[in-house]
């Protein structure tokens, strides 16, 4: 037993040191965004109808960090102040599904090609999702009113915002999700034998549907998806299945699909949902085609990770930010 949880304590420290230099730079990133491009600017600019809204909504959500449930007063908010349905499902689509942290820490544990596709399949998936709401959902809805957490103060300096957005707002909003996603990606990493999910459900299409019934009305970010997705390819997940639990994973969950439902209506969010579950397939066969050896790729760099001394520095900073988030959220409530 005690073996068992060494084993798992090793792993967990490695993902983290891993993926800390990355997601700690992405957050920087992400406070900077903060800074430089408010929420009310993406308010004030991607509003209207027609297909330029839409692409804008799409590609502007590409970068925010923002979760399936933290994205949803926002996308309200815009579509209150005038954004069609499709702009707001093109931008409820493509902002949770990656942001600038995640962009990175996919970069430190799943390579250069994952990091290249997520943001493009997510601009491309808001894009379809707008494009189909628009068509086939003409019916306007007043959005009810939400409120978003958009800190309005002039009196702060843009420094003292965009670093408070970076290391603790955004670690009090994931800080939870992401231990629990290094924990289990350790877990599945010691527990679960190699090759465990070829020999069991396959690489093919099958293996796709299973991942995409698990990612849709689970509660996952962004960001906490990623060692979880590492650790699964790792034991022989196909990375096109891993990629469709990285889609659906962060673009849906249960809670997300009822508020589409209650205001923007129900033929809106069956299109959503239709949209993301297409979209994760086609993207998660096309993956596996494109780049046959991916996953053998992944699989030794995910069991050759070293932890220098840098790693090991970003790793204890790394925590510290997450738990100093955690005991805020928790003082908070």
């Amino acid at each position: 037993m005690f073996g068992l949880l060494k084993s798992i304590l090793v792993d967990f420290w490695a993902t983290v040191g891993q993926m800390s230099p990355y997601l700690l730079f992405g957050f920087a990133v992400a406070g900077a965004l903060k800074v430089l491009i408010p929420t009310s600017f993406v308010q004030k600019h991607l509003g209207g109808k027609g297909i330029w809204p839409i692409f804008k909504s799409s590609l502007f959500g590409v970068p925010l960090p923002l979760c399936s449930c933290g994205v949803i007063p926002v996308a309200m908010s815009l579509h209150k102040r005038g954004a069609s349905k499709g702009a707001t499902i093109a931008f409820l689509l493509s902002t949770p599904q990656t942001g600038v942290d995640s962009i990175f820490v996919t970069y430190g544990l799943l390579g250069p090609v994952f990091m290249i596709a997520r943001p493009l399949i997510a601009l491309i998936t808001g894009m379809l999702g707008g494009v189909g709401v628009d068509l086939f959902d003409r019916k306007n809805t007043a959005a009810t009113e939400i409120d978003d957490e958009e800190d309005s103060s002039e009196s702060k300096s843009k420094f003292i915002t965009g670093f408070r957005h970076a290391f603790v707002v955004l670690p009090r909003d994931i800080g939870t999700a992401m231990l629990i996603g290094l924990a289990l990606a350790a877990i599945i990493s010691v527990a679960v034998p190699d090759d465990f999910f070829a020999e069991k459900i396959g690489t093919g299409i099958g293996a796709m549907i299973l991942m995409m019934f698990v990612g849709i009305p689970l509660y996952v970010c962004a960001t906490a998806s990623v060692p979880i997705a590492a650790a699964l390819i790792a034991k022989g997940l196909s990375p096109g299945a891993a990629l469709v639990f990285l889609m659906t994973g962060p673009a849906t969950n249960a809670a997300g699909f009822v508020m589409i439902w209650k205001i923007l209506g129900n033929r809106t969010a069956i299109i959503y949902i239709i949209t993301v579950a297409v979209c994760a397939l086609v993207s998660g066969l096309l993956l596996d085609i494109m780049f046959s050896d991916l996953g053998a790729q992944i699989q030794g760099h995910f069991h050759q990770m070293g932890t220098t001394p840098i790693k090991h520095i970003s790793a204890v900073i790394l925590l510290v930010v997450l738990l100093w988030g955690i005991c805020k959220k928790y003082k908070k409530n």
